[in-house]
C-alpha cells in the first residue's frame, strides 16, 4: 500500500528528479518507480521474500536506501530499518529479535554483521553483484496490502534495557503522512527534503509525505551532516526542508552567517530531544519563521503534538516563554490527555502521564504481548512521559516517569533543572540524574558539557540554580564531560550517567 505513494509522481512527474546526491540526479520518478518494481521482483524470485516477511535495512543514508525501502513494501514485506551506527553485534541482536531472514547492508557493515548473524539469515551487500542482479529482474505487480498490515518495525532506543520493536502499520504511516499535510506543510514537486539525519529514523519517516507529493529526495555528497554543505544545498534549491536534533541545529545556526539559505527553507524540523526557547530563538533569528518542533515517539511516529512555524514565530513576537517551552498542541486527528495514576484526566497545570490516541498509534510490540498490554490500554498509548497542559491546550513535558528523582520525599524533574543549567551561556548540554543516597533516598547530580571555547564555572551554576529553583532541586554536584553518552538515535543515555555516578560514589566510599 505504501508503495502506491510512488504511482502518482511516476506518471505525472515522470522525468522530474526524484533522488539527488549533491547536484547529481540518480533517479527520476519514472526510473525510481521502475527500479522499485524490478528490485521487488528480484526479492521475491531470488530471495523468496513473501508477504509479511521482515527485511532489515542496515545502512547509512545512500541513494539505494529509499529504493530498497519501497521495494520491501512493493513485495508486501515489512521493513526493519536500523541505525547504521550500531555495533554489528547489536544489529545482529535486532535481526534475531525481528525475525528478519534478509538483511540489506552496506559493505563494511555487512562484513561485520555476517560474523554475528545465524545461518538462518542472509546478508545482502548493497551494490555487489548479487544485489545488482535483483534490480535487473522483470517487474512484477505490487503485492496488495491492507491498512492493518505491518509496514515498518521501529525499534525503540533501548535506553533502559532491551529494545522493543514497535509495529507500525500501513495505516499508521499513511495517517502520519496525512498529519504532515494537515498541520506541518504541503510540499510540491519543486520542494526537496534534505536527508542529513538518519533515514532509519525521523528523516526516513519524514520522507513519506515528500514522496507522496513528488518532492525531491536529496542526499549530501559527503553522506553526513556538514553545516556548510547543507546550507549550500539549501541555497541552490527552490525550497528545502530538513530534520535536525537541537545539537545539530546549534551548529547550523553558528555556520549560517552570510548564507542565502534563509529564504529557501520550507520547514526546519527540530526534534528527537528537548528544544529550548533559546534554540528556537536562535534558529528563527538565523533562518526566519520556518522553524517547526514536535513531539512524537516510535510508537506513534512523529505525531503527538507540535509547535508549528507560525506558533513559534508568534510566541517569539509576544515573548511567551511558557509556550516556547512547550511541545505545542495535539496534532491532526490525535487525542492527547494527561492522567493520574488512576487514569483520570487532570486539570490544566497538573502533572501526570501523557497518553495518546489516534490513527498513528502502533499496533503493538513485535513478539512482546506483556509489554504491549502495559503500553496500550483502553485504546490509549501510555507514553511514560510526564507533562502538563495549560489552559490553551499547550503541552509541556516535564520528564520521563522513570527519570524523576525523589529526594527527601520531594519530586525533582530533571528537565526543569536542565533548563536552568542551559540558561548559562557556557553550557552547551546538560543532563540531570538521581543516584542513591542513604539519607535523602536520592541525590541530584548534574552532568554538563561546555560550549566551544567555553569554561564552566560550577559555582556560577550553583548560584543560578539557587536563584531560579527550589533548594531541594539544586544538584548536589556538577560534573563536566566532553560529551554526553548517547544511543544511535541521539538520545542521552541517562542509565549510563547513573552508572557513572554510582561508580564514582562507590570509589569515594572506599
Amino acid at each position: 500500500m505504501l508503495s502506491a505513494l510512488l504511482d502518482g509522481p511516476a506518471k505525472r512527474l515522470a522525468d522530474s528528479p526524484a533522488i539527488i546526491v549533491g547536484d547529481r540526479t540518480v533517479h527520476t520518478w519514472s526510473t525510481f518507480a521502475e527500479a522499485v518494481a524490478r528490485r521487488s521482483a528480484g526479492m521475491r524470485s531470488s530471495l523468496g521474500i513473501a508477504p509479511d516477511d521482515r527485511v532489515m535495512l542496515f545502512a547509512a543514508n545512500c541513494p539505494e536506501y529509499l529504493e530498497v525501502l519501497y521495494s520491501i513494501w512493493h513485495a508486501g514485506a515489512v521493513a526493519v530499518p536500523i541505525n547504521s551506527k550500531l555495533h554489528p553485534r547489536e544489529a545482529a541482536e535486532l535481526v534475531e529479535a525481528s525475525g528478519a531472514r534478509i538483511c540489506f547492508a552496506e559493505g563494511d557493515l555487512a562484513d561485520g554483521l555476517s560474523a554475528y548473524v545465524s545461518g538462518e539469515s542472509t546478508v545482502v551487500v548493497l551494490g555487489d553483484t548479487d544485489d545488482l542482479a535483483l534490480a535487473r529482474a522483470e517487474p512484477l505487480a505490487p503485492v496488495v496490502r491492507s491498512l492493518a498490515d505491518d509496514a515498518w518495525i521501529f525499534f525503540t532506543s533501548g535506553t533502559t534495557g532491551r529494545s522493543k520493536g514497535a509495529r507500525l502499520t500501513h495505516g499508521n504511516l499513511l495517517a502520519m503522512t496525512g498529519a504532515y499535510y494537515a498541520d506541518v506543510d504541503v510540499p510540491g514537486q519543486f520542494d526537496s527534503i534534505v536527508h542529513v539525519a538518519s533515514m532509519s529514523h525521523a528523516s526516513g519517516l519524514f520522507s513519506l509525505p515528500f514522496v507522496g507529493r513528488g518532492a525531491r529526495q536529496v542526499l549530501p555528497e559527503s553522506g553526513r551532516f556538514d553545516p556548510a554543505e547543507l546550507l549550500s544545498l539549501v541555497a541552490a534549491a527552490e525550497r528545502s526542508t530538513f530534520f535536525v536534533p537541537p545539537t545539530l541545529l546549534r551548529r547550523l545556526c553558528e555556520a549560517q552567517a552570510g548564507s542565502a539559505a534563509e529564504r529557501r527553507i520550507g520547514r526546519l524540523l527540530v526534534g528527537a530531544a528537548p528544544v529550548s526557547p533559546g534554540d528556537l530563538r536562535q534558529a528563527v533569528a538565523a533562518f526566519g519563521p520556518c522553524v517547526w518542533t514536535g513531539y512524537g515517539q516510535g510508537e506513534t511516529p512523529l505525531t503527538i503534538t507540535a509547535l508549528g512555524a507560525d506558533a513559534v514565530a508568534q510566541a517569539l513576537d509576544e515573548g511567551d516563554e511558557a509556550r516556547l517551552s512547550s511541545v505545542g498542541v495535539a496534532r491532526f486527528a490525535t487525542r492527547v490527555r494527561v492522567v493520574d495514576g488512576n487514569d483520570r484526566p487532570l486539570a490544566a497545570g497538573e502533572i501526570g502521564e501523557v497518553i495518546v490516541g489516534g490513527p498513528t498509534v502502533m499496533a503493538g510490540y513485535l513478539g512482546q504481548p506483556q509489554e504491549t498490554a502495559q503500553t496500550l490500554r483502553g485504546g490509549w498509548l501510555y507514553t511514560g512521559d510526564l507533562g502538563r497542559f495549560d489552559e490553551r491546550g499547550h503541552l509541556t513535558l516535564v520528564d520521563r516517569a522513570k527519570d524523576v528523582v525523589i529526594t527527601g520525599g520531594y519530586n525533582v524533574y530533571p528537565s526543569e533543572v536542565e533548563r536552568v543549567l542551559l540558561g548559562d551561556p557556557a553550557v552547551a548540554e546538560a543532563a540531570v540524574v538521581g543516584v542513591p543516597d542513604p539519607e535523602w533516598g536520592e541525590s541530584v547530580i548534574a552532568y554538563v558539557v561546555p560550549g566551544v571555547g567555553a569554561e564552566i564555572d560550577t559555582a556560577s551554576l550553583d548560584s543560578r540554580c539557587l536563584a531560579e529553583i527550589a533548594r531541594f532541586k539544586r544538584p548536589r554536584e556538577y560534573r563536566v564531560l566532553d560529551e554526553l553518552p548517547r544511543n544511535p538515535a541521539g538520545k542521552v543515555l541517562k542509565n549510563e550517567l547513573r552508572a557513572m555516578a554510582s561508580r564514582s560514589e562507590q570509589h569515594v566510599a572506599r
